[in-house]
């Protein structure tokens, strides 16, 4: 299946998946539409930008007519912290957006959609397998943002009943990170956060004791298993990881490599660090024909590199923590 010469709308199009998906599809000859909330700075020639809230539901009617193909990647991310401490501003804008983009774009009759589901939707567990999740709860680091992505989830199953509508991949990617993510300290995720963290201090602070375990993809990758899960037409939800562990000392290590600095690392060993491991199976991505290619190390060192140049405007973009 080809792109070209299809006009394709990307929600959430100017962060960090969004805009490598941008450069990924412009390569396919398409006529892309952005819309976000957050201004572009450098968004490719030829490409379309359109500043738009998407609890508004005529605007996304509107973002959604005459279009082809929707990739809907706009959310809310931040810290499990954050989610825990601030959980409206996590949970509901993530309920309006998902329910007015799959609407507008049922009413639309595009010929497909992608949804962005999170690892937030699982349980805690060594190991995420698709189809377990229906028989668990999130777990209680991420019930707000988990049971939103949850609900999208299942109002895609809805549409799928009540109107034969079976045009819907859905995507549940792992920890990502990658350019354009957001480095706000405050409520970034642990990458981003180490990473600007390193950068302006001698001395790094870490919660937890650096043993917890994760499953890192970087965004590129992410926006690879998007676009091949759109044009192999895949209905199964699946899992975008590397289907490898980390340990956050082992991130940690990574960071302070790249950094260019002689660092202090302190461990917060009374502060909450999240679930113990969470891993993704891909062995349904793989028999689908897709796997992350990235390293951790490299996807790490381009992400500082990135930083380290963008610096001086990552704080002006949209951020739902602090513009509301």
């Amino acid at each position: 299946m080809s792109f070209k010469n299809k006009k394709i709308l990307i929600t959430g199009g100017c962060g960090m998946i969004g805009r490598s998906l941008v450069d990924k599809l412009l390569k396919e000859e398409c006529e892309i539409t952005v819309a976000d909330l957050t201004a572009p700075t450098d968004l490719p020639n030829g490409v379309r930008f359109i500043k738009v809230d998407l609890r508004d539901f005529d605007a996304c009617l509107r973002i959604c007519s005459d279009k082809n193909y929707v990739f809907h990647l706009a959310g809310v991310k931040g810290s499990p912290k954050m989610a825990l401490e601030q959980p409206k501003d996590f949970m509901v804008p993530m309920l309006q957006f998902n329910t007015n983009m799959m609407e507008a774009a049922f009413r639309s009759n595009v010929d497909w959609y992608l949804y962005t589901s999170s690892v937030g939707v699982y349980s805690p567990a060594e190991v995420f397998f698709e189809d377990t999740v229906w028989s668990t709860f999130p777990s209680p680091n991420d019930k707000y943002a988990g049971w939103a992505k949850r609900i999208g989830e299942l109002q895609a199953e809805t549409y799928k009943i009540q109107h034969s509508w079976d045009r819907i991949s859905i995507v549940r990617p792992a920890n990502v990170y990658g350019l354009y993510d957001n480095f706000n300290p405050k409520n970034a995720m642990v990458i981003p956060s180490l990473i600007r963290k390193a950068q302006e201090n001698d001395v790094l602070e870490v919660f937890g004791d650096g043993s917890q375990i994760r499953d890192f993809i970087f965004a590129d990758d992410v926006a690879n298993g998007m676009i091949h899960a759109v044009k192999n037409k895949i209905t199964q939800p699946i899992n975008l990881g590397s289907g490898k562990g980390f340990t956050i000392k082992e991130i940690v290590d990574i960071v302070v490599k790249y950094s260019g600095k002689d660092i202090e690392v302190k461990w917060l060993t009374d502060a909450p660090g999240g679930d113990k491991i969470r891993l993704f199976d891909t062995t349904r991505a793989k028999l689908y024909g897709f796997e992350s290619s990235t390293s951790l190390e490299e996807g790490i060192k381009n992400t500082t590199d990135w930083f380290i140049n963008n610096k001086e405007t990552l704080d002006k973009r949209y951020n739902a923590f602090v513009n509301g």
